[in-house]
């Protein structure tokens, strides 16, 4: 009896805190006998309807009900797939842009209500671009309360010295900037590391690894590090672009433009975001289309034998010793470079 107590207190809060969806499973537990047992670890939250965009010159209460949105769909992202866990330590990086300042306020609203405590420290990596104004971060971040670190490093002068004119500066540059934040998460302690990737971007980096790269892969909400010390967590992952710019203008935040690589016309990424611009006029909802199915992969309706068994359908376990009969040495392997 006092484990429903328990579950029902717990729903209350959570539902209290934007997490909607995750009380609802929690409710869910006293209807199914079958939840009793396995809990909100088996239940699938599905995505959000796509909704009507909110100005940013809308009425107050517009405002507010795109801040309840995105509350309700960060809470459901963390609920998903257990992003913040009670007593973690999140580091959450602050670029200046308006995707990041969006995620610091969100989790801020989120944590003063959340079900479980855990700590926020927003952290900025200044690679000393140049007319960087300082000021800026510091400013703002004293005026919201919030824990903060400045750290410095200059990879700008190593990404304008290496990379070629005219060339992508974003892969040698988010390394850098990915190892001086690993490297400080790791001296003090932080158990997340929350980044302010949204929506679009998982999608966009999905057709970039589909179209340039030939691979179906995407940017996952949460991660471990390649070398097993951080996990990384994307908690916009449900929240479309253009709410983030419109909640962003409402909010006044000191927006900081990136003068390395937003100036650089010709990136990949700007061709998949024109595309996908496209495709958003002429069928709208079709991005949050492709979100929910990032989300509901079938692997024996793909081609990947190393993530299904093909080989054993129908051939009682004895087509897998066969299958070198049938490939062709004199031919390539590599489907793609057969293209043309």
């Amino acid at each position: 009896m006092s484990a429903v107590i328990g579950l029902r207190a717990g729903a209350q809060s959570l539902a209290a805190a934007g997490f909607g969806p995750a009380a609802a499973a929690v409710r869910a537990v006293f209807t199914d006998p079958w939840r009793r047992i396995v809990g909100l670890m088996s239940t699938v939250l599905p995505l959000a309807e796509p909704v009507r965009r909110a100005r940013a010159d809308a009425a107050p209460a517009d405002l507010e009900r795109l801040g309840a949105r995105l509350r309700h769909q960060v809470g459901r992202a963390i609920a998903d797939f257990g992003m913040i866990e009670d007593g973690d330590k999140v580091m959450v990086c602050l670029s200046g842009g308006k995707d990041s300042y969006t995620l610091l306020d969100i989790l801020l609203q989120l944590q003063r209500k959340a079900p479980v405590k855990f700590e926020l420290v927003a952290v900025n990596l200044d690679q000393k671009q140049p007319d960087f104004p300082e000021h800026v971060l510091p400013q703002y971040l004293e005026s919201v309360g919030v824990p903060y670190k400045i750290l410095e490093q200059d990879t700008y002068s190593v990404v304008t010295r290496v990379v070629p004119e005219g060339k992508t500066m974003c892969s040698l540059c988010s390394r850098l900037r990915r190892g001086a934040l690993y490297t400080y998460a790791a001296e003090q302690g932080f158990t997340k590391i929350a980044l302010g990737h949204h929506r679009d971007d998982l999608v966009a980096t999905f057709f970039l690894n589909l179209f340039f790269h030939a691979k179906l892969s995407g940017m996952p909400p949460k991660l471990l590090s390649d070398d097993g010390r951080h996990v990384v967590i994307r908690p916009l992952a449900y929240v479309r672009e253009d709410d983030i710019v419109d909640y962003a203008a409402a909010r006044q935040f000191p927006i900081i433009p990136c003068n390395l690589c937003g100036s650089q016309e010709n990136l990949q990424r700007k061709q998949v975001k024109r595309m996908m611009d496209a495709w958003e006029r002429e069928t709208p909802g079709r991005l949050e289309i492709i979100s929910r199915a990032l989300g509901d992969i079938r692997p024996s309706q793909l081609s990947d034998p190393k993530l299904f068994d093909f080989l054993g359908l129908g051939q009682g376990g004895g087509a897998a010793s066969q299958a070198p009969v049938w490939l062709d040495d004199a031919g390539s392997d590599d489907p793609v470079a057969q293209i043309g």
